[in-house]
Protein backbone atom coordinates (compact mmCIF):
# COMPACT_ATOMS: atom_id res chain seq x y z
CA UNK A 1 0.00 0.00 0.00
CA UNK A 2 2.95 2.33 0.55
CA UNK A 3 3.49 2.63 -3.23
CA UNK A 4 -0.05 3.89 -3.85
CA UNK A 5 -0.58 5.71 -0.57
CA UNK A 6 -0.40 9.22 -2.00
CA UNK A 7 -3.12 8.58 -4.57
CA UNK A 8 -5.49 6.58 -2.37
CA UNK A 9 -5.15 9.18 0.39
CA UNK A 10 -6.35 11.82 -2.06
CA UNK A 11 -9.27 9.66 -3.15
CA UNK A 12 -10.12 8.88 0.47
CA UNK A 13 -10.01 12.52 1.51
CA UNK A 14 -12.26 13.42 -1.43
CA UNK A 15 -14.86 10.92 -0.23
CA UNK A 16 -14.42 8.54 -3.17
CA UNK A 17 -15.19 4.82 -3.02
CA UNK A 18 -12.52 2.69 -4.67
CA UNK A 19 -10.98 -0.79 -4.64
CA UNK A 20 -7.65 -1.69 -3.09
CA UNK A 21 -6.03 -4.94 -4.27
CA UNK A 22 -3.15 -6.24 -2.15
CA UNK A 23 -0.83 -9.21 -2.65
CA UNK A 24 -1.20 -11.26 0.55
CA UNK A 25 0.54 -14.49 -0.43
CA UNK A 26 3.11 -15.61 -3.00
CA UNK A 27 4.33 -18.97 -4.21
CA UNK A 28 7.20 -19.88 -6.52
CA UNK A 29 8.39 -17.11 -8.85
CA UNK A 30 5.86 -14.42 -7.96
CA UNK A 31 6.98 -11.04 -9.35
CA UNK A 32 5.72 -8.82 -6.50
CA UNK A 33 6.05 -9.41 -2.74
CA UNK A 34 3.27 -9.49 -0.14
CA UNK A 35 2.04 -5.96 0.48
CA UNK A 36 2.30 -4.84 -3.17
CA UNK A 37 -0.92 -3.04 -4.06
CA UNK A 38 -3.02 -1.71 -6.90
CA UNK A 39 -5.89 0.74 -6.42
CA UNK A 40 -8.74 1.23 -8.87
CA UNK A 41 -11.20 4.10 -9.15
CA UNK A 42 -13.36 4.06 -12.27
CA UNK A 43 -11.08 3.96 -15.31
CA UNK A 44 -7.99 4.90 -13.28
CA UNK A 45 -5.59 2.37 -11.79
CA UNK A 46 -2.38 2.99 -9.85
CA UNK A 47 0.19 0.53 -8.56
CA UNK A 48 0.79 -3.08 -9.49
CA UNK A 49 0.25 -6.53 -8.01
CA UNK A 50 2.10 -8.61 -10.60
CA UNK A 51 4.17 -6.39 -12.86
CA UNK A 52 1.58 -6.78 -15.62
CA UNK A 53 0.68 -10.48 -15.68
CA UNK A 54 -2.75 -10.30 -14.05
CA UNK A 55 -3.40 -6.58 -13.78
CA UNK A 56 -6.30 -6.74 -16.24
CA UNK A 57 -8.08 -9.49 -14.30
CA UNK A 58 -7.56 -7.68 -11.00
CA UNK A 59 -8.84 -4.45 -12.57
CA UNK A 60 -12.09 -6.18 -13.57
CA UNK A 61 -12.45 -7.83 -10.16
CA UNK A 62 -11.87 -4.46 -8.48
CA UNK A 63 -14.91 -3.01 -10.24
CA UNK A 64 -17.02 -5.99 -9.15
CA UNK A 65 -15.88 -5.55 -5.54
CA UNK A 66 -16.73 -1.84 -5.52
CA UNK A 67 -20.17 -2.58 -6.99
CA UNK A 68 -20.90 -5.47 -4.63
CA UNK A 69 -19.26 -4.07 -1.51
CA UNK A 70 -17.82 -7.43 -0.43
CA UNK A 71 -14.06 -8.18 -0.22
CA UNK A 72 -12.71 -11.06 -2.32
CA UNK A 73 -9.63 -13.24 -1.86
CA UNK A 74 -8.55 -14.42 -5.31
CA UNK A 75 -5.69 -16.69 -6.39
CA UNK A 76 -3.90 -16.10 -9.70
CA UNK A 77 -1.43 -18.39 -11.37
CA UNK A 78 -0.71 -20.40 -14.47
CA UNK A 79 -0.54 -24.10 -15.24
CA UNK A 80 0.47 -25.86 -18.44
CA UNK A 81 -3.20 -26.12 -19.39
CA UNK A 82 -3.70 -22.40 -18.83
CA UNK A 83 -0.63 -21.10 -20.63
CA UNK A 84 -2.63 -18.76 -22.83
CA UNK A 85 -5.25 -17.69 -20.29
CA UNK A 86 -5.04 -15.05 -17.59
CA UNK A 87 -2.19 -15.96 -15.27
CA UNK A 88 1.40 -15.50 -14.28
CA UNK A 89 3.50 -16.55 -17.23
CA UNK A 90 6.52 -16.71 -14.91
CA UNK A 91 4.95 -19.79 -13.31
CA UNK A 92 4.27 -18.13 -9.96
CA UNK A 93 1.11 -17.95 -7.91
CA UNK A 94 -0.19 -14.96 -5.97
CA UNK A 95 -3.12 -14.49 -3.63
CA UNK A 96 -4.71 -11.06 -3.99
CA UNK A 97 -7.18 -9.56 -1.51
CA UNK A 98 -9.46 -6.98 -3.09
CA UNK A 99 -11.53 -4.75 -0.79
CA UNK A 100 -13.73 -1.70 -1.18
CA UNK A 101 -12.31 1.39 0.50
CA UNK A 102 -13.98 4.62 1.53
CA UNK A 103 -14.03 6.92 4.52
CA UNK A 104 -16.82 4.75 5.95
CA UNK A 105 -15.20 1.35 5.41
CA UNK A 106 -11.65 2.41 6.29
CA UNK A 107 -11.86 5.33 8.75
CA UNK A 108 -8.27 4.83 9.98
CA UNK A 109 -6.64 5.38 6.58
CA UNK A 110 -5.90 9.03 7.32
CA UNK A 111 -4.11 8.15 10.57
CA UNK A 112 -2.17 5.39 8.84
CA UNK A 113 -1.04 7.74 6.07
CA UNK A 114 0.05 10.34 8.64
CA UNK A 115 2.08 7.75 10.57
CA UNK A 116 3.80 6.50 7.43
CA UNK A 117 4.57 10.05 6.32
CA UNK A 118 6.20 10.74 9.71
CA UNK A 119 8.14 7.43 9.61
CA UNK A 120 6.20 6.19 12.64
CA UNK A 121 5.61 2.42 12.81
CA UNK A 122 2.08 1.18 12.15
CA UNK A 123 0.61 -2.12 10.96
CA UNK A 124 -2.73 -3.17 9.50
CA UNK A 125 -4.17 -6.61 10.36
CA UNK A 126 -7.01 -7.76 8.07
CA UNK A 127 -9.08 -10.95 8.16
CA UNK A 128 -8.80 -12.71 4.80
CA UNK A 129 -10.74 -15.91 5.40
CA UNK A 130 -12.20 -18.07 8.14
CA UNK A 131 -15.01 -17.81 10.67
CA UNK A 132 -14.53 -14.07 11.10
CA UNK A 133 -15.76 -11.28 8.84
CA UNK A 134 -13.59 -11.00 5.74
CA UNK A 135 -12.22 -7.48 5.58
CA UNK A 136 -12.47 -6.86 9.33
CA UNK A 137 -9.48 -4.73 10.22
CA UNK A 138 -7.37 -3.75 13.20
CA UNK A 139 -4.74 -1.02 13.01
CA UNK A 140 -1.88 -1.43 15.46
CA UNK A 141 0.66 1.13 16.65
CA UNK A 142 3.38 0.36 19.23
CA UNK A 143 1.34 1.96 22.02
CA UNK A 144 -2.32 1.69 20.93
CA UNK A 145 -4.69 0.07 18.43
CA UNK A 146 -7.92 0.84 16.62
CA UNK A 147 -10.72 -1.29 15.16
CA UNK A 148 -11.58 -4.90 15.93
CA UNK A 149 -11.30 -8.28 14.27
CA UNK A 150 -14.36 -9.56 16.09
CA UNK A 151 -13.47 -10.34 19.70
CA UNK A 152 -11.30 -8.91 22.45
CA UNK A 153 -9.34 -12.16 22.81
CA UNK A 154 -8.55 -12.27 19.10
CA UNK A 155 -7.60 -8.59 19.13
CA UNK A 156 -5.23 -9.13 22.07
CA UNK A 157 -3.50 -12.09 20.43
CA UNK A 158 -3.13 -10.26 17.13
CA UNK A 159 -1.86 -7.11 18.84
CA UNK A 160 0.97 -9.05 20.49
CA UNK A 161 2.02 -10.78 17.28
CA UNK A 162 1.66 -7.70 15.11
CA UNK A 163 3.88 -5.61 17.37
CA UNK A 164 6.55 -8.29 17.12
CA UNK A 165 6.29 -8.29 13.32
CA UNK A 166 6.26 -4.50 13.23
CA UNK A 167 9.50 -4.33 15.21
CA UNK A 168 11.16 -6.41 12.48
CA UNK A 169 9.35 -4.81 9.55
CA UNK A 170 7.71 -8.13 8.61
CA UNK A 171 4.61 -8.52 6.45
CA UNK A 172 2.72 -11.80 6.08
CA UNK A 173 -0.14 -14.07 7.10
CA UNK A 174 -0.78 -15.28 10.65
CA UNK A 175 -3.31 -17.97 11.55
CA UNK A 176 -5.53 -18.22 14.61
CA UNK A 177 -8.61 -19.81 16.05
CA UNK A 178 -11.76 -17.71 16.23
CA UNK A 179 -10.79 -16.51 19.72
CA UNK A 180 -7.13 -15.93 18.98
CA UNK A 181 -5.88 -19.47 19.67
CA UNK A 182 -2.42 -19.67 18.15
CA UNK A 183 -2.51 -23.46 17.97
CA UNK A 184 -5.36 -23.31 15.43
CA UNK A 185 -5.41 -22.13 11.82
CA UNK A 186 -9.09 -21.52 11.15
CA UNK A 187 -8.63 -17.79 10.62
CA UNK A 188 -6.21 -16.14 8.19
CA UNK A 189 -5.06 -12.66 9.16
CA UNK A 190 -2.86 -10.65 6.83
CA UNK A 191 -0.47 -8.30 8.62
CA UNK A 192 1.04 -5.45 6.61
CA UNK A 193 3.79 -3.67 8.50
CA UNK A 194 4.77 -0.09 7.75
CA UNK A 195 7.96 0.21 9.73
CA UNK A 196 10.29 3.19 9.38
CA UNK A 197 12.88 2.69 6.63
CA UNK A 198 15.89 0.64 7.73
CA UNK A 199 18.99 2.71 8.45
CA UNK A 200 22.19 2.71 6.46
CA UNK A 201 25.08 4.22 8.39
CA UNK A 202 27.94 5.20 6.09
CA UNK A 203 31.21 6.16 7.77
CA UNK A 204 33.87 8.10 5.88
CA UNK A 205 33.04 11.22 3.84
CA UNK A 206 34.79 10.14 0.64
CA UNK A 207 33.69 9.80 -2.99
CA UNK A 208 32.86 6.12 -2.44
CA UNK A 209 30.57 7.15 0.41
CA UNK A 210 28.68 9.52 -1.88
CA UNK A 211 28.01 6.67 -4.31
CA UNK A 212 26.97 4.30 -1.50
CA UNK A 213 24.64 6.95 -0.09
CA UNK A 214 22.97 7.33 -3.49
CA UNK A 215 22.38 3.62 -3.97
CA UNK A 216 21.34 3.19 -0.34
CA UNK A 217 18.66 5.83 -0.81
CA UNK A 218 17.58 4.10 -4.04
CA UNK A 219 17.16 0.82 -2.10
CA UNK A 220 14.94 2.53 0.46
CA UNK A 221 17.31 3.10 3.38
CA UNK A 222 17.38 6.11 5.65
CA UNK A 223 20.98 7.09 4.93
CA UNK A 224 23.30 8.74 7.44
CA UNK A 225 26.85 9.78 6.50
CA UNK A 226 29.24 10.37 9.39
CA UNK A 227 32.81 11.68 9.47
CA UNK A 228 34.88 13.54 12.04
CA UNK A 229 36.15 16.08 9.49
CA UNK A 230 33.73 19.00 9.03
CA UNK A 231 35.36 20.13 5.79
CA UNK A 232 34.33 16.85 4.13
CA UNK A 233 31.12 15.93 5.98
CA UNK A 234 28.76 18.46 4.40
CA UNK A 235 25.22 18.25 3.05
CA UNK A 236 26.43 19.76 -0.22
CA UNK A 237 28.79 16.84 -0.82
CA UNK A 238 26.11 14.28 0.14
CA UNK A 239 22.79 15.61 -1.15
CA UNK A 240 21.14 12.16 -1.20
CA UNK A 241 21.87 11.48 2.48
CA UNK A 242 19.06 12.04 4.96
CA UNK A 243 21.57 13.15 7.59
CA UNK A 244 25.21 14.21 7.56
CA UNK A 245 26.88 14.04 10.96
CA UNK A 246 30.18 15.57 12.00
CA UNK A 247 31.42 13.40 14.84
CA UNK A 248 34.01 10.75 15.58
CA UNK A 249 32.47 7.61 14.04
CA UNK A 250 32.71 5.34 17.09
CA UNK A 251 31.30 8.05 19.36
CA UNK A 252 28.35 8.57 17.03
CA UNK A 253 27.63 4.85 16.65
CA UNK A 254 27.66 4.42 20.43
CA UNK A 255 24.80 6.92 20.77
CA UNK A 256 22.36 5.87 18.00
CA UNK A 257 19.91 2.95 17.96
CA UNK A 258 21.02 -0.03 15.90
CA UNK A 259 18.61 -2.87 15.18
CA UNK A 260 18.50 -6.06 13.11
CA UNK A 261 17.71 -4.10 9.93
CA UNK A 262 20.55 -1.58 10.24
CA UNK A 263 23.37 -1.64 7.68
CA UNK A 264 26.81 -0.30 8.61
CA UNK A 265 29.32 0.55 5.87
CA UNK A 266 32.80 1.51 7.07
CA UNK A 267 34.59 3.26 4.21
CA UNK A 268 37.22 5.16 6.16
CA UNK A 269 40.02 2.54 5.74
CA UNK A 270 42.06 4.47 8.30
CA UNK A 271 42.91 2.51 11.49
CA UNK A 272 42.43 5.47 13.80
CA UNK A 273 38.81 5.69 12.60
CA UNK A 274 37.77 2.22 11.59
CA UNK A 275 39.22 0.07 14.40
CA UNK A 276 37.43 1.90 17.26
CA UNK A 277 34.33 2.06 15.05
CA UNK A 278 34.34 -1.66 14.28
CA UNK A 279 34.81 -2.47 17.95
CA UNK A 280 31.41 -0.90 18.49
CA UNK A 281 29.78 -2.02 15.24
CA UNK A 282 30.56 -5.73 15.59
CA UNK A 283 28.95 -5.80 19.02
CA UNK A 284 25.63 -4.40 17.76
CA UNK A 285 22.76 -6.47 16.31
CA UNK A 286 23.23 -4.80 12.89
CA UNK A 287 22.20 -6.89 9.89
CA UNK A 288 25.40 -6.05 8.05
CA UNK A 289 28.81 -4.66 8.93
CA UNK A 290 31.10 -4.13 5.96
CA UNK A 291 34.49 -2.44 5.77
CA UNK A 292 36.40 -1.19 2.74
CA UNK A 293 40.07 -1.93 2.21
CA UNK A 294 42.57 -4.22 0.54
CA UNK A 295 43.20 -7.76 1.76
CA UNK A 296 46.37 -6.51 3.47
CA UNK A 297 44.33 -3.80 5.19
CA UNK A 298 41.79 -6.43 6.18
CA UNK A 299 44.41 -8.67 7.81
CA UNK A 300 45.92 -5.71 9.67
CA UNK A 301 42.45 -4.65 10.79
CA UNK A 302 41.66 -8.14 12.10
CA UNK A 303 44.89 -8.20 14.09
CA UNK A 304 44.10 -4.84 15.66
CA UNK A 305 40.55 -5.93 16.50
CA UNK A 306 41.80 -9.13 18.13
CA UNK A 307 44.17 -7.04 20.23
CA UNK A 308 41.17 -4.92 21.22
CA UNK A 309 39.48 -8.05 22.58
CA UNK A 310 36.94 -8.98 19.92
CA UNK A 311 36.08 -12.66 19.74
CA UNK A 312 36.31 -14.81 16.62
CA UNK A 313 32.51 -15.03 16.42
CA UNK A 314 32.30 -11.24 16.47
CA UNK A 315 35.02 -10.94 13.83
CA UNK A 316 33.19 -13.49 11.64
CA UNK A 317 30.37 -10.95 11.21
CA UNK A 318 32.68 -8.54 9.39
CA UNK A 319 32.20 -8.32 5.62
CA UNK A 320 35.64 -7.28 4.48
CA UNK A 321 36.71 -6.53 1.83
CA UNK A 322 33.25 -5.06 1.42
CA UNK A 323 30.91 -6.06 -1.44
CA UNK A 324 30.65 -8.86 -3.99
CA UNK A 325 33.41 -9.69 -6.44
CA UNK A 326 32.15 -7.83 -9.52
CA UNK A 327 35.50 -6.43 -10.57
CA UNK A 328 34.33 -2.98 -9.48
CA UNK A 329 36.73 -0.06 -9.95
CA UNK A 330 34.86 3.24 -9.70
CA UNK A 331 32.95 4.52 -6.66
CA UNK A 332 29.68 3.85 -8.47
CA UNK A 333 30.66 0.31 -9.40
CA UNK A 334 31.82 -0.32 -5.84
CA UNK A 335 28.48 0.94 -4.54
CA UNK A 336 26.70 -1.54 -6.81
CA UNK A 337 28.87 -4.39 -5.47
CA UNK A 338 27.97 -3.39 -1.89
CA UNK A 339 24.29 -3.17 -2.78
CA UNK A 340 24.50 -6.59 -4.43
CA UNK A 341 25.93 -8.10 -1.26
CA UNK A 342 23.19 -6.52 0.85
CA UNK A 343 20.50 -7.92 -1.44
CA UNK A 344 22.11 -11.37 -1.49
CA UNK A 345 22.29 -11.53 2.29
CA UNK A 346 18.73 -10.26 2.71
CA UNK A 347 17.11 -12.78 0.37
CA UNK A 348 19.57 -15.66 0.46
CA UNK A 349 20.77 -15.53 -3.14
CA UNK A 350 23.93 -17.26 -4.34
CA UNK A 351 25.52 -14.24 -5.99
CA UNK A 352 26.12 -16.32 -9.13
CA UNK A 353 24.79 -15.44 -12.61
CA UNK A 354 21.25 -16.77 -13.03
CA UNK A 355 22.38 -18.47 -16.24
CA UNK A 356 24.57 -20.71 -14.08
CA UNK A 357 21.78 -21.68 -11.67
CA UNK A 358 18.72 -23.88 -11.99
CA UNK A 359 15.37 -24.05 -10.25
CA UNK A 360 13.35 -21.21 -8.84
CA UNK A 361 14.66 -17.66 -9.08
CA UNK A 362 12.87 -16.35 -5.98
CA UNK A 363 13.12 -18.27 -2.72
CA UNK A 364 10.37 -18.36 -0.13
CA UNK A 365 10.08 -15.45 2.27
CA UNK A 366 9.44 -16.87 5.73
CA UNK A 367 7.07 -15.31 8.20
CA UNK A 368 8.50 -14.67 11.63
CA UNK A 369 6.72 -17.70 13.14
CA UNK A 370 8.37 -19.91 10.50
CA UNK A 371 11.92 -18.69 11.07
Amino acid sequence: MRDVLGQISRWWEAGERFALATVVGTFRSAPRPPGASMAVLGAEAVGSVSGGCVEGAVYELAHEVVAGGTPVLQRYGVSEDEAFSVGLTCGGIIDVFVEPVSRETFPELGEIAASIEKHQPVAVATILAGPGTAGARRVVWPDHASGSLGSARLDDAVDDDVRGMLAQGLTGIRRYGAQGERRLDDLQVFVQSFAPPPRMLVFGAIDFAAAVARIGKFLGYHVVVCDARPVFATAKRFPEADEVVVKWPHDYLSTVPVDERTVICVLTHDPKFDVPLLEVALRTPAAYVGAMGSRRTHEDRLARLREAGLSESELARLRSPIGLDLGARTPEETAVSIAAELIRLRWGGTGRPLTETTGRIHGDVLHDHER
